[in-house]
């Protein structure tokens, strides 16, 4: 009878198996006339697979150096004769679904909330109280690549959660790849970096964080007269992830902060606190939690909006092993 380790170990070498051919290496585009040195220009960009090419406009792969309106003309061709552009049947895009995992939080109640864990090809968005976050906890099955915008990354947390899961220190903090970012540009420009590295060791980063996603472009961009370029910035950054988690398959997690809603008292809202990003960000979040702090290590997590998960709410605890069920 095999081990339930044996069984991750199988499942996620047969995983990996489908992911050298998720998607297409842009080195393809050779054979239909792209010359190496504008693919050198691509993948210097962050786009490294065909289906990149596909998300990228015109006017974007224009702006890179070296590359003219009848190049990037020639560019989408080639790639548009590698690509299906045409539409799916609902059948169709089911199968192409089966591509999808979910990574636990460490909490069965969590993960119940959430349809069984943290979604891969989406993005998800926590905000309310600080907490550990989810995803980290309990997967061993890929890398993990993680963005600090807060100074708040601590390792040795990383340790104690390698004990409650009786796995190897050392090697869980090898797996996991930590970069700070200090402003909104740097946050972008390190997307680029996170595409080339998941297109380099493919199929082995399953998940990205980015804590927090607005930390950056609160400092960055102040008032009401700066907020409309803000937006656009933040939309084009978002933009750029939910195409890596599509484009890699892996799960995007993000947090978010909190700012007061002068209008709740108005309308009688319990919380008069809401996740800022307006409206740009609500959109491009797939599945929002909200999360408050109950009694002692005890929180409280609630489906804020998701597009197939019903309203709900789950506690779990914080531990000194992370996140876990919270006790009776």
């Amino acid at each position: 009878m095999k081990s339930s380790q044996d069984q991750v170990v199988e499942d996620e070498v047969g995983y990996q198996v489908d992911d050298e051919s998720f998607f297409q290496d842009i080195d393809l585009l050779q054979k239909h006339g792209i010359n190496v040195a504008d693919i050198k220009k691509l993948k210097a960009i962050g786009i490294c697979t065909v289906k990149g090419i596909q998300m990228t406009t015109r006017r974007a792969l224009c702006n890179v150096k070296g590359l003219s309106e009848a190049k990037v003309d020639k560019i989408k061709e080639a790639a548009g004769k590698l690509l299906s552009t045409g539409f799916l049947t609902a059948f169709e895009y089911s199968e192409k679904r089966k591509h999808v995992f979910r990574i636990t939080t460490g909490s069965q109640e969590f993960d119940k909330l959430i349809g069984g864990g943290i979604e891969s090809m989406a993005i998800s968005e926590a905000f309310g109280v600080t907490t550990q976050l989810p995803g980290a906890d309990g997967y061993t099955g890929g890398k993990v690549i993680f963005i600090d915008t807060e100074n708040t990354f601590r390792p040795d947390r990383l340790r104690d959660i390698a004990d409650r899961f009786d796995v190897d220190q050392d090697a869980v903090l090898e797996n996991v790849l930590y970069a700070r970012a200090y402003t909104s540009e740097h946050q972008m420009e390190l997307l680029d970096f996170v595409a080339a590295k998941f297109h380099e060791e493919c199929g082995v980063f399953k998940l990205l964080i980015i804590d927090s996603v607005m930390a950056l472009f609160r400092v960055d961009f102040s008032g009401r007269g700066e907020l409309a370029e803000r937006q656009q910035k933040l939309a084009q950054m978002l933009s750029r992830l939910q195409k890596i988690s599509e484009e890699y398959n892996v799960a995007v997690f993000v947090t978010n902060q909190m700012t007061a809603d002068p209008g709740a008292g108005l309308t009688f809202q319990a919380d008069p606190k809401k996740p800022i990003g307006g409206h740009i960000l609500a959109h491009a979040s797939t599945t929002r939690i909200s999360l408050r702090k109950g009694r002692g290590e005890v929180r409280i997590a609630k489906i804020f909006d998701s597009p197939d998960m019903p309203e709900n709410e789950a506690t779990f605890a914080i531990t000194a092993g992370g996140i876990a069920d919270a006790k009776e």
